[in-house]
C-alpha cells in the first residue's frame, strides 16, 4: 500500500515537470521576433535599387543650395531700381471742325524734347474709363457773380453747381468711372472722395444745393494744390468722420489711365498760402490736364464800365483782377495740357462738358525714356507732331495735338535744390 502510493506521487511529479517544460518552450517561442511570412514572389533579403538620374540631380541641387547658404555673405545695401519714363497724354482734333481724330497708331506720332526727337517706347489708347476731380469755387463771390448772370431769378450758387451736377450726372458711368468733389472758399473741403457710387454722387449734389456759401474768400491756388498733391485738410464731408481734419490723397497718387481736374471757378484768388508761381509749378509737374470752366464772365462783360481799375477798399475786385483771373485760368489749362472754356451763358454748359468728356476718353498715351543727362528740376519743352495719313509729312497745320507743353525733371529724393 505504501509503495503504491509512492509510485503514484512519482508519476504525478514526472507529469508536472513535463508540463513546465512545455509551457516554457511556448513562451520562449512567442518572445522571439517573428520572421515575415514570405508568401509572395519577392526575395526574403531585397537588394537596394539604384537611384534614378532625377533623384541624383535633386540631391546634387540640394547639396549645392546648402553649400551656398553656408557660404553666403549678408549685404545690407538696398538697390533701388526705377524706371524713368516721361508720359505725354495727347488728343488730336481737326482745327477747323473740332472733330477728334481716333484710330491713330504709334507710327503716326513723333515726340520732341527740347527740339530733339525721342524714341517712343510705350504707346497705348487706354480703355475709356475716366477718373476726375471736380474742384469748384463755392464762395460769396461766386454767388454774387452768378446772381448777376441769372438776373436775380436764380440762386447765384447755381452758376458753379450746374456744371458740376451736369457732369457728374451725365458723364460719370459707374462702375468704371470715378469722381471726387472738392468745394473751396477760404480753404478746400472734400465733399466726397473718389467714388463710383451713384448714390454718393447724388448726395454730393444735394449737399451743395441745400447749403449756401459762407465766406467770400477764394483761395484758388491752395485748392488746386490740395486737389493735385493732397495734404491735410477738412475731413471728407459725406464720410461723416468725427475728426475735423484728415489727410487727403491728391490726384497724382491715383493710379488710373485717364485722369483730369475739372475746375469751375472765377479764377480770382484772395490770399492763398500757395503762391501763383508755386501753383503753376505744381500744375506743370503733375502731368494731369486741367479743364477750366470760368465763371463770372457775364458779370464782368456786363459791368466792366462800372468797375474800377483796381480792387476797391471793400475788397470788390477791379478790372485788373478780372483780367488777371482770366490769364491765370488760361495758363493752368495750357500748361497742363487741358483747355479753358470761358462760360458766359448757361446754355453753353452742355457743349463744354461734352467736349471735355470726348477729349478725356480719346487720349493717346505716349511715353519715352528719360534722358539721364537731364538736370533735376529742369523744365523741358515738349512737342508732339502727328502724321495723320502716314505719308511722312507732319499735319500739325491742319490738326491740333493737345498735350502738356513742358516736362519738369523730378528732383532726386533727399537732395535739395541749390
Amino acid at each position: 500500500m505504501k509503495s503504491a502510493t509512492l509510485r503514484s506521487l512519482f508519476k504525478l511529479s514526472i507529469w508536472a515537470i513535463a508540463l513546465l517544460f512545455l509551457f516554457g518552450a511556448i513562451a520562449s517561442a512567442q518572445s522571439r521576433p517573428q520572421r515575415p511570412d514570405n508568401t509572395g514572389n519577392e526575395k526574403a533579403n531585397k537588394r537596394p535599387k539604384p537611384k534614378t538620374a532625377e533623384e541624383l540631380a535633386a540631391e546634387e541641387e540640394k547639396r549645392k543650395l546648402e553649400e551656398m547658404q553656408r557660404n553666403a555673405v549678408v549685404d545690407d545695401e538696398i538697390i533701388d531700381i526705377k524706371t524713368k519714363i516721361v508720359n505725354v497724354d495727347a488728343v488730336v482734333y481737326n482745327k477747323k471742325t473740332g472733330q477728334i481724330v481716333t484710330g491713330l497708331k504709334k507710327e503716326n506720332f513723333s515726340v520732341f524734347e527740347n527740339g530733339v526727337k525721342q524714341e517712343i517706347t510705350n504707346f497705348a489708347t487706354p480703355e475709356s474709363p475716366i477718373t476726375v476731380t471736380l474742384v469748384m469755387e463755392y464762395s460769396k463771390w461766386s454767388e454774387i457773380f452768378g446772381y448777376e448772370r441769372g438776373m436775380g431769378r436764380d440762386s447765384g450758387k447755381l452758376e458753379v453747381v450746374r456744371p458740376v451736377a451736369y457732369f457728374l450726372s451725365n458723364f460719370i458711368k459707374p462702375p468704371n468711372d470715378y469722381a471726387s468733389l472738392i468745394a473751396f472758399d477760404m480753404r478746400p473741403t472734400p465733399i466726397t472722395d473718389f467714388t463710383n457710387d451713384p448714390v454718393r454722387i447724388r448726395q454730393s449734389i444735394d449737399l451743395l444745393l441745400r447749403n449756401s456759401p459762407a465766406f467770400r474768400e477764394n483761395n484758388l491756388f491752395d485748392a488746386l494744390k490740395f486737389a493735385l498733391i493732397g495734404g491735410k485738410g477738412d475731413s471728407v464731408v459725406l464720410e461723416d468722420s468725427p475728426e475735423e481734419y484728415a489727410q487727403y490723397g491728391g490726384m497724382v497718387d491715383v493710379k488710373a489711365n485717364r485722369r483730369a481736374i475739372i475746375l469751375v471757378a472765377s479764377g480770382i484768388d484772395t490770399f492763398s498760402k500757395t503762391s501763383y508761381s508755386e501753383a503753376r509749378k505744381i500744375v506743370q509737374e503733375s502731368g494731369i490736364p486741367i479743364y477750366v470752366i470760368s465763371t463770372g464772365n457775364f458779370f464782368f462783360k456786363r459791368n466792366e464800365h462800372l468797375i474800377g481799375p483796381m480792387d476797391g477798399i471793400d475788397g470788390f475786385p477791379g478790372r485788373l483782377t478780372f483780367l488777371q483771373a482770366r490769364n491765370t485760368m488760361n495758363t493752368f489749362a495750357k500748361e497742363s495740357g487741358g483747355k479753358h472754356y470761358e462760360m458766359t451763358f448757361q446754355g453753353e454748359i452742355p457743349d463744354y462738358l461734352q467736349s471735355i468728356n470726348a477729349m478725356l476718353r480719346n487720349q493717346y498715351s505716349i511715353a519715352y525714356d528719360l534722358n539721364e543727362e537731364n538736370q533735376p528740376g529742369k523744365k523741358n519743352k515738349l512737342e508732339v507732331k502727328v502724321d495723320v495719313n502716314g505719308d511722312g509729312v507732319y499735319d500739325n497745320k491742319q490738326f491740333q495735338v493737345q498735350h502738356r507743353p513742358f516736362y519738369v525733371t523730378p528732383e532726386e529724393p533727399g537732395k535739395e535744390k541749390k
